[in-house]
Parts: structure tokens; C-alpha cells; sequence
């Protein structure tokens, strides 16, 4: 891994394959951005402060695991990638919003949007870190915080797949007038799946209609899995 910014690292991806990949399976893949000394630090982070809510899945019904929503201020590494996805997903979210007959609105940089979302209320923000042990599991959902939504996110796998069993990154697809579809992307340590928050254009036989999503992760048979995710929009709570 070559000692570059996110920024510098983001920007050198095949943005063009990303998106068709997008198009055509509903999710994306980075190929490994943070170097294992990265991930190791991040994960490092799960039993320290910084953090302003914790949530233990198995008392809410959402599985079994625990997730931890940082604090502001992000750590820098957190911030920089969140900064610079953003810029590089703005462009594929206004062309969906295009596709489903939407105004392409969202602005080019996170600092504005990330305004808009603090003028709706929407103030408290979103990343995390989740840990997964054996038996643990995390239900399919999505990630809504707020009226606003941005329609992309990404999660980085900060275990080393050699040191667990299941745990699967999972994708499922509710297409109008047929049967859902299910995906699982792979991973390599460091590398990020992107996929739709909730919804994404599909190609229909008159224009474009919108495909549902939920997303999860199957459950862990050995080791542990330490993920971390990066949610573009903030929250109201």
C-alpha cells in the first residue's frame, strides 16, 4: 500500500467500472484501499472513546453483534474517506435521480451536503465500527437516519478473511414483478463493497423503475469480523 491520502487512493479507481458494476450487479467493489496497519488502527479504536451511541443488535431484534456510531470530531483517516467517496459518488447519484425522473441535486462537495443535512436536523454522524464474533449475524436493513438520504454507501472489511468463517457481506434486491434477488460480495482485507442505501434505477421495459434493497451479513461461524462502514448522510438521533 503506498503511503497516499483516501483522497489520492479514491480518486485512482476505476470510477467508470464501479459504476457499471452498480448498474449491473448492485454493488461495486475498490479492490483493497487501507493498508493492514490502517485496518488494524480502525479496529482498534472499537474499545476506546470517540464513540456517542452503542448498540448491542440482539436487544433490538437486528441480529446478534454490536456496532459503536463514532462522535464528531471523525478520526482523520474516517473523515478522508468519507470526504472523498462522497465527491466520487455525487456524480452516480445525480445520474439515478436523473433515471427515476428526480432533480440531480446533490452538491459536489460532502461539506455542502453534509449542510443540507444539519439545516434538516439531521446532525449526528454516521459511521461506525461493527464487531462480529461467533454465531453473530447482522439482519437485512437499511441504513436510514433522516428524511434526507444519500442514496450510496460504502463498507470496509478490517479483518483478514483467513481469520473467520461466514460472515458474508449480503445484498437482496426486491425487483418490480419478480422475484428477489440475492448477491454476496466478496472481500479482501481493506477493501470496500458501495451499494444502495435503499433503492437504485433499473432498466425497465419502459424507461427506468426502482429496485428495493436490504443489506446484512450472514453469521459468523468462527473468529471475528470487524467491519467499518461509511454512511454519507447524518442522523436526526
Amino acid at each position: 500500500m503506498t503511503a497516499t491520502t483516501p483522497a489520492d487512493r479514491i480518486a485512482a479507481l476505476g470510477w467508470r467500472a464501479i459504476a457499471g458494476s452498480l448498474d449491473e450487479q448492485g454493488f461495486g467493489l475498490t479492490g483493497p484501499l487501507l493498508s493492514a496497519a490502517e485496518c488494524d488502527d480502525l479496529a482498534g479504536l472499537y474499545g476506546g472513546g470517540g464513540f456517542r451511541k452503542t448498540v448491542v443488535m440482539a436487544r433490538h431484534g437486528y441480529g446478534r453483534g454490536e456496532y459503536r456510531y463514532f462522535d464528531a470530531p471523525l478520526p482523520a483517516l474516517v473523515e478522508g474517506l468519507r470526504s472523498a467517496l462522497y465527491e466520487r459518488l455525487a456524480p452516480i447519484a445525480n445520474a439515478w435521480r436523473e433515471r427515476l425522473r428526480q432533480t440531480p441535486d446533490f452538491p459536489a462537495s460532502h461539506a455542502d451536503y453534509l449542510a443540507r443535512c444539519h439545516a434538516a436536523g439531521q446532525t449526528r454522524p454516521t459511521p461506525l465500527l461493527l464487531s462480529y464474533g461467533p454465531g453473530d449475524y447482522n439482519c437485512l436493513h437499511r441504513d436510514l437516519y433522516g428524511e434526507l438520504v444519500f442514496p450510496l454507501q460504502a463498507a470496509f472489511l478490517l479483518s483478514d478473511p483467513a481469520g473467520f468463517e461466514g460472515g458474508e457481506f449480503l445484498l437482496v434486491e426486491q425487483r418490480p414483478r419478480r422475484q428477489s434477488i440475492g448477491r454476496v460480495a466478496p472481500l479482501a482485507r481493506g477493501e470496500a463493497v458501495i451499494f444502495p442505501v435503499a433503492e437504485r434505477p433499473i432498466e425497465a421495459a419502459r424507461g427506468w423503475s426502482r429496485a428495493q434493497l436490504r443489506h446484512g451479513v450472514s453469521p459468523l461461524r468462527s473468529g471475528r469480523r470487524m467491519t467499518l462502514g461509511i454512511i454519507l448522510h447524518d442522523a436526526t438521533s
